[in-house]
């Protein structure tokens, strides 16, 4: 029986002749999968070795496209904010500062950008310099739409044509300064949940895992690949490997403009080294590549193609870095050798900010120097880069030559109607809803501690009250011990849901990021979340329910249980969704803790066990119908309490928790006689005065029906759910005012 031998790859020599631009990811997968695809005709007739050639050149449909197909170009960005003063609070100061012609409440406006003005192409590295406060995130903010259109001004446009948000969503991606990432996913997984919300539902699974492992590679996280990012109590990938894998995230589906924020800050030169080097290779790969850095090195200035130096929002310098040495020159500060060009313009930037004159001469001679750039360029019939004369592509001609290319699988637009065709998400709802299911259930299984602890406490707390409150009976005494263990019960199910907090407070800046530039739709995070919610909410009202209803001895056999269950079970349902509202509203967790605190202190309060609706102020009445205890309370104690023919208070125990109640029984009898004479009533020792329906009147529960009681209850659940998805709406638009 003769072997097949496995084939075998060979490398050709590379073509110099060929243009030396990296493919995009879709052509790498392309190339590697036809080199591992034998040939039909030569396996079938003979078991000989089979040799294939894997070609590294360019391939043709790359030839036929200019160099910079794409330009980004900004023109005169202005944007300004106001600033508050601060309120002087003695009306001495205030008449002093009236005299002077200000006012205690008035404002001033600060300059973000002043009249910010160049272009990036594609292939290229543009980098934003500046010190702290010199309007670098601001203007990556402006290209990135990540500033409201009515605030800024000026025209960001790409090949000479403006784009809308809803273009720029779909062919850009912007990656945060911090990295914003679950803890507890593998780099593989990470990048892989990423394929899944951006990568359309027409390519394979196996077509997912293929890019996401080219990507991989590309990122260079190949020995990193299956670590779990970690956190502070988890060990994880390194800072740099951290910073690669969120960029990895957001151009998974190879978008055609790349925005970065900072994205070598808080790492070693090394790290960061290697982070810009893994962009010039996304550049080359044919995409627009546009970062904010702080200080680069020497090694990182090698990497850059063009540099906008800003001071105070001002441009002092836009150009390539090789011109720095000539620019300062010509202004007078030659840069010396032996010192870091970037480092020594910055240095110069701040000294003369320092000055009366600020950076004023070195805004104008920079204004000056590009004139003269442009005019040498237009007599020597070329350009920067010799891109001039080249005709730029329109839009639509650029973005369908880079579909052909593989770069946008998420989709783009290839009619003329550009707006109305782009796919505003990658996938349907249902499958973004099986994602972050996925996802959810995969960090929360690598920490069980999370629902272990919840679990513990609803334990512990039933069983405190199953032994606090053992066997209860029909007595006086038993009812007033009843109304206390249903208060206290119901009102824990509500406070036990405070812990969900912190949850959605972790994700929340996950969330934006992913929803700013349309991973997936907001309502499938909602409806996910709170499906997946469910089954953790009926374990702990299982367990609550089992742990204290046979214990206490509450009425209503198996039947009572189960609506005690299911009155629990809602009872979280509406505190979760409660709790999950408020953390899209509050953005602190002791902040959330107080307010979740404090409010359900006042729905017990108002509830009606401490004072019946009856008795509540007809001004704070309508807190008692908006108490989210008040609905669960009342449905269990019509559980208990709604069986007419139960007694729970005879004519003998009618002098219990009175004076009275510690006379002799005969005594008792006697004054029952005395009592029933005056009244004309039959009223003896085993006489019925107190049912269960007696103190539901009593405790002014007349209105509503235990299973009216039981769905207002889930309403209020859903009515929170759909508040919780209008605050994500309306609050997480990640945008500048």
């Amino acid at each position: 029986m003769s072997s097949v031998a496995p084939p075998t790859l060979e490398l050709r020599e590379f073509n110099p002749t060929r243009p030396r631009v990296n493919p995009t990811l879709a052509e790498l997968l392309q190339w590697v999968e036809q080199s591992q695809t034998p040939d039909r005709k030569t396996t079938s007739s003979n078991h000989n070795n089979v040799h294939h050639v894997l070609d590294l050149g360019f391939p043709s449909t790359s030839l036929s496209q200019s160099t910079y197909p794409f330009v980004l170009s900004f023109n005169n960005l202005t944007y300004s904010v106001k600033v508050r003063r601060k309120m002087t609070l003695l009306p001495s100061f205030r008449s002093a500062e009236a005299k002077l012609g200000g006012s205690p409440s008035s404002s001033s406006t600060k300059v973000l950008l002043n009249g910010v003005s160049g272009e990036a192409r594609e292939g290229q590295i543009m980098a934003v310099l500046g010190a702290s406060g010199s309007g670098k995130s601001t203007l990556i903010d402006a290209l990135a739409d990540r500033i409201a259109k009515y605030s800024l001004k000026g025209t960001v446009t790409l090949n000479d044509e403006i784009l809308n948000s809803r273009m720029l969503k779909v062919i850009s991606a912007y990656v945060m300064q911090d990295d914003l990432l679950f803890p507890m996913l593998t780099v593989e997984e990470t990048l892989m949940f990423s394929a899944e919300f951006r990568l359309p539902r027409t390519l394979s699974k196996s077509k997912k895992k293929s890019r996401v492992q080219a990507l991989i590679d590309q990122l260079g996280l190949r020995n990193a690949a299956k670590t779990v990012i970690g956190d502070e109590g988890h060990r994880g990938v390194s800072g740099g490997e951290r910073r690669r894998v969120s960029i990895g995230i957001d151009i998974i589906h190879d978008p055609i403009v790349l925005f970065l924020d900072e994205p070598t800050s808080g790492l070693d030169s090394t790290s960061a080294f290697m982070v810009v080097k893994v962009l010039q290779r996304i550049a080359q790969s044919g995409s627009i590549v546009v970062m904010s850095v702080h200080q680069p090195s020497y090694r990182i200035l090698g990497l850059l193609d063009r540099l906008v130096l800003l001071s105070h929002g001002q441009t002092v310098y836009s150009g390539s870095p090789a011109n720095l040495p000539i620019f300062f020159g010509e202004f007078g500060h030659p840069i010396p050798e032996t010192e870091n060009r970037t480092e020594f313009a910055l240095d110069l930037i701040r000294e003369l900010e320092e000055t009366p004159g600020g950076t004023k001469s070195l805004v104008e001679f920079n204004k000056s120097w590009q004139v003269t750039k442009r005019q040498k360029q237009k007599d020597a019939n070329g350009c920067d880069n010799g891109a001039c004369s080249m005709p730029k592509l329109s839009l639509k001609d650029a973005i369908s030559a880079s579909i052909s290319r593989g770069k946008l699988v998420s989709g783009a637009p290839t009619d003329t109607n550009l707006a109305s065709s782009v796919p505003t998400f990658a996938n349907p709802m249902w499958i973004e809803m099986l994602v972050i299911s996925k996802r959810s259930v995969t960090n929360s299984r690598r920490m069980p501690e999370l629902f272990g602890i919840r679990l513990g406490a609803v334990l512990v707390t039933g069983i405190i009250l199953a032994t606090m409150f053992w066997h209860l009976d029909d007595s006086p005494m038993g009812v007033e011990e009843r109304l206390g263990f249903f208060a206290f019960a119901m009102s824990t199910t509500f406070y036990t849901c405070a812990e969900a907090i912190p949850i959605f407070l972790q994700e929340r800046y996950i969330f934006m990021r992913e929803t700013a530039y349309n991973a997936y739709r907001r309502s499938s995070y909602v409806l996910a979340h709170s499906i997946l919610s469910i089954p953790s909410l009926l374990i702990l009202s299982l367990a609550f329910a089992a742990t204290t209803f046979w214990a206490v001895g509450l009425a209503g056999g198996l039947h009572g249980f189960l609506f005690f269950f299911l009155t629990i079970c809602s009872a979280f349902w509406a505190g979760s969704s409660f709790v999950t509202f408020l953390s899209g509203v509050v953005t602190h967790v002791m902040v959330g803790f107080t307010v979740v605190v404090a409010i359900l202190a006042y729905f017990l309060l108002f509830s009606g066990f401490f004072i019946s609706r009856d008795r509540i102020p007809v001004y704070w009445i309508w807190f008692h119908y908006i108490s989210l205890v008040k609905y669960p309370y009342e449905a269990v104690l019509q559980n208990e309490f709604d069986d007419p023919m139960k007694c729970l208070v005879t004519g003998i125990q009618m002098f219990d928790n009175t004076p009275l109640g510690e006379v002799p029984v005969a005594l008792k009898l006697k004054l029952l006689k005395n009592m029933s004479n005056i009244l004309g009533l039959n009223i003896t020792g085993s006489s019925c005065v107190t049912t269960g329906l007696d103190i539901l009147k009593q405790q002014g529960i007349t209105d509503i029906s235990k299973w009216n009681c039981l769905w207002v209850t889930i309403a209020w659940g859903f009515f929170f759910r759909i508040l919780f998805y209008f605050t994500l709406l309306f609050g997480s638009r990640n945008k500048r005012r």
